[in-house]
Parts: C-alpha cells; structure tokens; sequence
C-alpha cells in the first residue's frame, strides 16, 4: 500500500473519512484541514483511493487544541499526531502501522526520537488505545478536553 504526501486534492476525501469518524477524531470543516496541512508536520496518506491519513504536528506548530498545548507545555522535541483515522473497510490490515512507520522514518530524519497523541477514554475508543499499547506508547497523563468534555489518555514512544 502506498503512503504518500497528502495533496490538496485528497482534502475532500480526508474531510469524509474524519468526520465520518467525529466521535474518536472530532469533526473538522474543510478550511481548517487546508489550513492545517500547510502548518502540519506531515499529512500522510494511504491507498488508492484513500482509506486512512494520519495528521501529525510537532514541537515547532503554534498550539493547535488543548491536547497539543499540553505536550508544548512538558515535552521539548516531538512529533504529535493530531489524528489518525482508517476507514472501516481497510481496518485489521496493518494500515495504521504503515503510517506511523512513514512518520517514524520522517521525525527521525528531522531529529526528532518522540512520538506523542492522545486518545478517548470517555467515550472510550478501545481500538485506539489497544493499537497504541501494542505499539509501545506509555501513559504520561490524562485531562479533560474543556471544548467537548472528552477524557483522554496522553501518550508518547521513544522512536
């Protein structure tokens, strides 16, 4: 499966596949993912067509959310994935780790060893937090998001 550079032209499908899935990601408007793209550590891509993307920010993208604030505030150096979402019908094949490899390889390239997101406790998103368990992601802490009242888990992984 292909990962690439996601491109303005994949917008719309991006915009289908997030807010399809709102509940685990938040629902976004389309001038927010073209203006997050361009501020975006990377905006990946995979399948033809597409069946998942992964949005990742860093240390250096002025605060995007409280969730991203949060590791401004305690980490110096990482790379923050924002979201990442897989559309149902590519789900249990390995996509979401082809993903993160392409961002792995990309952060290490930039000199960057960490990793960092965070994912829903309430309402609880169990595949989320299973992948990133087998992953190796650690919990750091937890926090109330105050503009939609989700619990989430912060975790981050030493590349």
């Amino acid at each position: 499966m292909e990962i690439r550079d996601a491109t303005s032209d994949d917008m719309k499908r991006i915009l289908a596949l997030n807010n399809a899935e709102a509940e685990a990601v938040n629902a976004v408007q389309e001038h927010w993912l073209a203006s997050i793209r361009q501020q975006a550590f990377a905006m990946l891509v995979a399948g033809d067509p597409i069946e998942a993307f992964v949005l990742a920010l860093s240390h250096e993208t002025p605060a995007q959310g409280p969730n991203h604030a949060w590791f401004l505030a305690r980490k110096d150096r990482f790379v923050y994935v924002d979201r990442v979402v897989v559309a149902p019908s590519a789900q249990r094949r390995g996509v979401a780790r082809k993903l993160y490899d392409a961002l792995e390889a990309r952060a290490l390239a930039a000199g960057i060893e960490r990793l960092c997101c965070e994912v829903n406790l309430i309402p609880p998103n169990s595949i989320s937090l299973a992948f990133h368990e087998r992953a190796g992601f650690t919990p750091v802490g937890e926090a109330t998001d105050p503009r939609n009242g989700k619990r989430v888990r912060y975790l981050v992984r030493k590349i």
